[in-house]
C-alpha cells in the first residue's frame, strides 16, 4: 500500500503548459505574463464571489503578504498587533520584521478562532496599560474553519483598527456568504505546496482597490522609484512571485472549484464513517451564522478517556501504517521565541491542541485512503 499523505498537492495537467510556456519564451524570472494572467485569473475568480472588486498581487508567500500588509498599514517599532494565538507562526512572524510586538488573542471554542470578546478586553487593557490602541488585529481562519468576522469586525470598528485577515488555509471558504480573504481590509492567501491551490511556493495580499494593490507591487519590487537609475527612496523587499511559479498558479485556476468540492467530500466521509466512534469528534463550527468552511485539513479531537487512547499514540499508529497526519498547531503564546509577548488566553487553545490531530484531506486523498485512515483509527479500541 502506498504512503497516504497528508495533504499532498495536485496538479490539473494545464501547469506545465504555461510553465513550458514560460521556458520556451525565457521568461524564467520574477514577474512575466504568467504573473500578470495569475493575478488576473484569481482576482476575477474572487470578485465574483466576493461580488466586488479583488485586486490580488501575487507575492513569493504567503508570510510576504502579512508582511506588506503590515507594512501599508504603517505598523512600526515600538507598535503593537493583535493576532490568533492558535495559528501558525508565519502568522506573527511579520510582525517582529517590523520591530512591532505581538499581542495574542486566545480562540473560543465553536471554531477555534480568535475569540471577539476577548479581543475587546484586550484592546481595552492594551490602551489601559500603554496609551495607545493596536495598530492592526489578525485574525486566523484555522484549517479553512472562516473566524468570527461579523463580531471581530464590530469590534475592530469600535476601536478603528484595521483587520488583517489570514486566509492562507481558506481559500474558497465562505462566512455569511462572504469569501474568506475579502472581509477586511487586506486578506492573504497561500499557495504552499500542501495548500487548496499552489504554486509551489507562493501567496497572493488581496486589495480593495487598485492603488493599494500598485502600491504593495512597488513595495514587493524594491520599492524602485519611477527614474532612468535606480532610485529607492523607501524600504522595499523582493517579494514578486516567479513567472514559472505563476505558470503553475494559472493551471491551479483551473481545478481550484475541484479541490475545494474534493477537500469537503473527504470531510464529510470522516463525519460518516467516525460519527458512531467513541471518544472520536470530527470537528465543525457551530453557532447561528452560516459556515462553509473548504476544510483544508480534517481535524479530530481525542477523549483520552473516552477513547481510551490519546492523540499522540494515535499518530503513532498511523505513521506504522504509512499514514502522515500531524498535531495541531502549538499557540503561539506557547512558543519560547514569543515568552515575552503579551497574551491573553482562556485555555480554549491550549485544550484543543493537547486533543486534536489532523488527517490526511489533500485532493489526492481516495475514499479508499479514508477507510484505510479510519480502520487505523478504529483499530485503536
Amino acid at each position: 500500500m502506498s504512503k497516504i499523505w497528508l495533504s499532498l498537492a495536485h496538479m490539473g495537467g494545464a501547469e506545465q503548459d504555461f510553465v513550458r510556456e514560460a521556458f520556451d519564451t525565457n521568461w524564467v524570472v520574477p514577474l512575466g505574463p504568467n504573473v500578470d494572467g495569475f493575478e488576473r485569473e484569481l482576482s476575477a475568480w474572487l470578485s465574483e464571489r466576493a461580488n466586488r472588486e479583488v485586486h490580488a498581487v501575487a507575492l513569493s508567500s504567503g508570510t510576504a503578504a502579512i508582511h506588506l500588509a503590515l507594512v501599508m498599514l504603517g505598523v512600526e517599532a515600538g507598535d503593537e498587533v493583535i493576532c490568533q494565538s492558535f495559528t501558525f507562526t508565519a502568522s506573527a512572524n511579520p510582525i517582529r520584521y517590523q520591530g512591532a510586538t505581538p499581542v495574542f488573542v486566545d480562540s473560543e471554542p465553536d471554531t477555534w478562532n480568535m475569540d471577539p470578546d476577548l479581543l475587546e478586553a484586550a484592546i481595552q487593557d492594551r490602551l489601559r496599560q500603554t496609551g495607545r490602541k493596536p495598530k492592526a488585529i489578525i485574525p486566523v481562519h484555522l484549517y479553512g474553519t472562516p473566524a468570527r468576522m461579523n463580531e471581530i469586525g464590530e469590534v475592530a470598528a469600535r476601536y478603528g483598527i484595521p483587520v488583517v485577515e489570514d486566509a492562507a488555509e481558506a481559500m474558497g471558504s465562505v462566512y455569511d456568504g462572504r469569501y474568506c480573504g475579502t472581509i477586511g481590509q487586506y486578506g492573504i492567501l497561500s499557495f504552499n505546496g500542501n495548500k487548496m491551490i499552489t504554486t509551489s511556493g507562493g501567496g497572493a495580499l488581496l486589495c480593495a482597490t487598485e492603488e493599494e494593490a500598485r502600491q504593495v507591487k512597488f513595495y514587493a519590487t524594491q520599492a524602485r522609484e519611477p527614474f532612468p537609475w535606480y532610485q529607492h527612496e523607501r524600504i522595499g523587499y523582493n517579494y514578486r512571485l516567479s513567472n514559472v511559479s505563476a505558470g503553475i498558479g494559472r493551471g491551479q485556476m483551473r481545478v481550484v472549484d475541484s479541490h475545494i468540492a474534493r477537500r469537503q467530500a473527504i470531510h464529510r466521509l470522516y463525519v460518516e464513517r467516525l460519527a458512531d466512534l467513541p471518544g472520536i469528534t470530527v470537528t465543525e463550527p457551530r453557532g447561528e451564522t452560516p459556515f462553509l468552511p473548504n476544510y483544508w485539513l480534517t481535524t479530530i479531537k481525542v477523549d483520552r478517556e473516552e477513547a481510551g487512547f490519546t492523540p499522540a499514540s494515535l499518530g503513532e499508529r498511523l505513521a506504522q501504517a504509512d499514514v502522515e497526519s500531524r498535531p495541531l498547531w502549538k499557540p503561539l503564546h506557547l512558543q519560547p521565541v514569543f515568552a515575552s509577548s503579551p497574551a491573553y488566553v482562556n485555555g480554549v487553545a491550549e485544550a484543543q491542541f493537547n486533543c486534536g490531530l489532523c488527517l490526511p484531506s489533500g485532493p489526492m486523498v481516495s475514499d479508499e485512503d479514508v477507510e484505510r485512515v479510519v480502520a487505523v483509527i478504529r483499530g485503536m479500541r
